[in-house]
């Protein structure tokens, strides 16, 4: 018997749900000339329901997105046949040291508690690091891959 394609449609609340256990993302920025920059990231969502994306400021996810806060996001399940979404927001990116704080709760979204959390955040000082933060704004159903309903009988 094939695989039947899924799609569920979900409220933030869902989505959110959705997402929080699953880090693996690809996003997508504009460069200059409109054309699509693909990124592959870990994410998490935090507090507020953004998703957020450790960078550093000369990364080219970063600089596009300052130019051009459109963006969006490929959530993928660790199973690459499993189930995933897009989403597409608006971006904003954090400098230090308005980042710093923000970089800790990305890390707790991600992976909890930092064994030295003075340790992380001199860390993240000296790399010199950036967060952006992405607001939902649509995004589609959670889908899962395989064949149309009208050819699984």
């Amino acid at each position: 018997m094939p695989t039947v394609a899924t799609t569920t449609r979900v409220d933030r609340e869902g989505l959110l749900d959705f997402v929080r256990g699953r880090h693996h993302v690809v996003l997508l920025t504009h460069r200059a000339d409109g054309s699509p920059q693909l990124s592959p990231v870990t994410a998490g969502v935090d507090a507020e329901g953004r998703f957020v994306i450790s960078s550093y400021p000369e990364r080219a996810k970063a600089v596009n997105a300052r130019r051009d806060p459109r963006v969006s996001v490929l959530v993928l399940s660790d199973d690459f046949g499993d189930a995933w979404v897009q989403v597409d927001g608006t971006a904003e990116v954090l400098d230090l040291p308005e980042a710093l704080e923000p970089l800790v709760e990305y890390f707790r979204s991600i992976s909890g508690e930092h064994p030295d959390w003075d340790e992380y955040r001199a860390a993240m000082a000296r790399q010199g690091k950036c967060l952006l933060r992405v607001t939902p704004q649509r995004w589609g159903p959670v889908a899962t891959g395989g064949f149309p309903a009208r050819l699984s009988g």
